[in-house]
């Protein structure tokens, strides 16, 4: 078997991170940076490019939908309309509602219900301001759940009124098995959704040229108010080890298991994966789906 790093330095592809995009993570002195959490090891891949046009790969997520981004083709899919918790995918939908409606150099003041979360969180403070743009980074590349919240209140006027404007929205798009009560994904009463329906979040999200930009960041670095400033690493593993990998956003909880919507292009040929209700395979299992789409 052949590490990952060995295929990846074989594979062709580009980002679309722009010069802008990583202006805005240009490093400057760290001061009293916060603790980084405990990594996981980097997966091993048995999956090597001669085998990629052998057939689908086989994998142990629940739910799976690989979908052309180019095209809306849907590739292969299993379970699809299974209804089940998608974890903080769904702040991937969130940022798409703030993104959609614009204006996103507006400041934002955190509220002190907006704190009212764990885990995974920035550790905002009430008072504290923060651009729109700013928040959706963090968002996306390490997923805060108290950025969520602060995001959704700001947008809506409360988390509550924010989850109506998820399941309008959803409505709109055809996502007829998803209901959402929150913005992060967390564990909750009547929430949940389906790959098919998340993959329709994903091709919006994808050709969103903003939301684009901010997905692709393997780092950004964040300022707090206090001055401190800390660097924050992509939650998403596949990203970190397969070059055409260019998104999109992570999740986990007890309930939904390990989700992942993973992005890739390569030769001009662009592949959505989503991979819900999976193990810790998740990782070498969504980059199997991404390599065997732009092989296919």
């Amino acid at each position: 078997m052949k590490r990952l790093a060995t295929i990846l330095s074989l594979a062709l592809a580009f980002l679309v991170c722009t010069p802008e995009t990583f202006a805005a993570t240009k490093k400057t002195k760290k001061t009293a940076p916060a603790p980084e959490p405990a990594r996981q090891s980097e997966p091993e891949e048995t999956f090597t490019p001669e085998e990629a046009g052998a057939g689908v790969p086989a994998v142990t997520a629940g739910s799976v939908m690989v979908i052309d981004a180019g095209t809306g083709q849907v590739l292969h899919e299993v379970n699809a309309d299974r209804q089940r918790p998608v974890a903080s995918t769904q702040k991937l939908f969130t940022a798409l509602l703030v993104a959609e409606e614009g204006n996103l150099n507006a400041k934002v003041r955190v509220e002190a219900s907006d704190t009212w979360v764990e885990p995974s969180m920035l550790y905002i403070k009430p008072g504290n301001v923060y651009s729109r743009i700013d928040f959706l980074n963090i968002l996306l590349v390490h997923s805060m759940n108290d950025v969520a919240r602060a995001l959704a209140r700001d947008n809506a006027g409360s988390v509550e009124d924010f989850a109506r404007k998820m399941n309008a929205r959803a409505a709109q798009l055809g996502m007829r098995n998803s209901h959402f009560v929150n913005p992060n994904g967390l564990p909750a009463p009547g929430q949940y959704s389906t790959a098919r329906d998340m993959a329709k979040v994903a091709m919006l999200a994808y050709r969103n040229r903003t939301l684009r930009e901010i997905m692709c960041q393997k780092a950004i670095e964040w300022h707090y108010n206090d001055g401190r400033t800390r660097v924050f690493e992509t939650t998403n593993k596949v990203m970190k080890n397969f070059a055409a990998c260019n998104g999109m956003k992570t999740g986990y909880t007890e309930a939904a298991g390990h989700c992942l919507i993973s992005s890739a292009t390569r030769g001009g040929r662009h592949i959505i994966v989503v991979a819900l209700g999976d193990n810790k395979n998740i990782w070498i299992d969504s980059y199997r789906l991404l390599n065997w789409g732009l092989s296919s």
